[in-house]
């Protein structure tokens, strides 16, 4: 069978590339390795882990704040059989609805180890070992990541884990030890620590969500100490033994001092890197670079004329909808039409509570370029809505042009962030002026009031509510 386009891969870069390529008129395959569609978001990643984060939050809700609202509760309880049960219906669901895309697209779907036999030659061998063989003008490669750990680490799967295991414990732990203290480590580390368990961060730098503006992590580090968590930052971890039913890590800390944890499970959380393995890259006339990344130009393709790379396997941040971006952008590229895509608007998101949502230069960026600047902040606790909600914790953080006042950054930490980071890109896109956002009108009483605030915060220090 011969496809204008086969796509290699099927999570939110991979099947959005393949869907754009067929509503421009391409003939497409798409290729998944594994028995459903969606890739590691949708099956270990994003979905699932916002899933349980949701079920935690409601369990800690009920536990800690729900007396204070006027609603009693007796014998409550965690039901972690029933949590992973619900969170494992919500992966089948929104795996299923891409089943239903790629069928409303006419785009023909190969489960099986894709492989280049040649630029123009594909290989998909099933899990059955059968072999089939595609032909293709143009292939886009969304395969996407995969954990990483340390030498010295053995990932047993059991007792030291990764994201992956994380998501289908079948307890709550004890003790759980976190390495590594960015996005999916305080994610994991804050369902759990919601649901009962002791947990520890072990993070080599000094402060957390160390690649988000400083002031994140400092006001995340307070909400999730308030929440019990134990921090041990600036603290290089040096071993990590394990036994049947322990895991020992030690660590150490600047001064050379060692301390030794002892917990149930380890959760390895030190990033994620590009999966290649096993893609034949060499018969295409591809390589990766030392960190195993597949090099592109600004048009997304690789060195070899015809084959594209999007998503975990290229440079950028390792970001869903960074891979959503690129895709579309591969396929209009295809096509002929010239798209186009601002990496500096592309938000971030830690989907903790409070959330942490940002777009745009951090401040430590602006203060490294030696870009004049001027920043306003404004809290959360001023917010009618935050009172109403008890959600106090956070604040929001502008970033504005010293001169020309244009938006530069926006920093968000509280509340429903990740929704509200929204309106700071659009702004961002349209080259507002923090001016700008602080005279239009924010419905009250809302969230996001902080935005305009913090807005009017950095225009003369004119914040009306604090």
């Amino acid at each position: 069978m011969k496809y204008d386009v086969t796509v290699i891969g099927s999570g939110p870069g991979g099947y959005i590339a393949a869907i754009r390529c067929s509503q421009l008129g391409m003939k497409v395959a798409i290729i998944e390795k594994y028995n459903t569609l969606g890739g590691t978001c949708l099956n270990v990643g994003c979905i699932p882990s916002k899933a349980l984060l949701d079920s935690s939050e409601h369990y800690h809700n009920a536990a800690h704040t729900f007396e204070e609202h006027g609603i009693e509760l007796n014998d409550l309880k965690v039901n972690i059989e029933q949590m992973i049960n619900r969170k494992s219906k919500v992966v089948e669901q929104v795996t299923g609805g891409v089943d239903f895309l790629m069928k409303k697209n006419k785009i023909a779907v190969y489960h099986g180890m894709g492989s280049f036999v040649n630029k123009n030659q594909i290989r998909v061998t099933d899990s059955k070992g059968e072999e089939t063989q595609i032909e293709t003008d143009k292939t886009i490669i969304a395969t996407g990541s995969k954990p990483s750990t340390l030498p010295f680490i053995k990932l047993d799967k059991k007792r030291v884990i990764t994201s992956t295991e994380a998501l289908n414990l079948k307890e709550v732990p004890k003790h759980m030890i976190v390495i590594g203290g960015g996005v999916i480590g305080m994610e994991l580390g804050s369902v759990y620590k919601r649901l009962g368990a002791e947990v520890s961060v072990v993070e080599y730098m000094d402060n957390l969500i160390p690649s988000m503006d400083g002031t994140m992590g400092k006001e995340l580090k307070k909400s999730l100490k308030k929440l019990g968590f134990k921090m041990y930052l600036g603290h290089k971890v040096t071993e990590v033994k394990s036994t049947a039913k322990t895991v020992t890590i030690s660590a150490e800390n600047k001064k050379g001092e060692n301390v030794v944890l002892k917990g149930d499970y380890c959760l390895v959380s030190i990033g994620r890197r590009p999966y290649t393995d096993k893609l034949g890259l060499e018969n295409a006339g591809l390589t990766t670079n030392d960190r195993g990344q597949i090099q592109v130009d600004d048009h997304l393709q690789t060195a070899v004329p015809g084959i594209y790379a999007i998503g975990d396997v290229i440079k950028g941040a390792m970001l869903a909808h960074k891979a959503e971006e690129e895709g579309v952008f591969v396929a209009e590229t295809i096509a002929g039409q010239k798209p186009h895509i601002n990496y500096l608007l592309i938000p971030g998101v830690v989907y903790t509570w409070p959330e942490v949502a940002a777009v745009g230069y951090t401040e430590e960026q602006l203060k490294e370029s030696g870009r004049a600047y001027k920043s306003g902040s404004f809290p959360y606790r001023a917010l009618g809505r935050a009172r109403a909600s008890m959600d106090i914790d956070g604040l929001v953080k502008v970033l504005a042009d010293k001169e020309t006042d244009e938006i530069l950054g926006v920093h968000m930490i509280g509340a429903r962030t990740a929704d509200m980071i929204a309106e700071a890109v659009v702004a961002m896109e349209f080259r507002a002026s923090a001016e700008d956002v602080s005279r239009m009108s924010h419905a009250h009483p809302t969230y996001t009031e902080a935005f305009k605030e913090a807005c009017l915060a950095a225009t003369d220090n004119r914040a009306l509510n604090i």
